[in-house]
């Protein structure tokens, strides 16, 4: 039979489980390069901008710094919500909210 204490301590564990998920997800760092690696940005995993390092044959050309930038920064928020996706994924999978074996 169901309890509703077990719901109620089910949101508790997931509340607990989306902080833990926080802390650890800032403590992530997702690289992404473009240009061959002339540009490279990093974010953590809860898509803060934490690093960008451009080369300096870059600095001259204004309009490849640009489009390259912009490429670098596209595919790190991709890879952002890909791992996100997986986290969550893996998140789930380890619910067992009616105690079932």
């Amino acid at each position: 039979m169901f309890d509703p204490k077990d719901l109620q301590n089910l949101l508790g564990s997931v509340q607990d489980q989306l902080k833990e998920y926080d802390e650890k997800a800032k403590q992530k760092i997702i690289t992404s390069k473009s240009g061959g690696g002339l540009i490279d940005v990093k974010f953590n995993g809860v898509g803060e901008l934490v690093d960008i390092n451009i080369d300096d044959e870059l600095l001259s050309d204004k309009a490849a710094l640009q489009i390259l930038l912009i490429s670098a920064i596209n595919e790190g928020y991709k890879q952002i919500e890909e791992e996100k996706k997986d986290d969550l994924f893996e998140q789930v999978k380890n619910l067992n909210p009616f105690k079932f074996q």
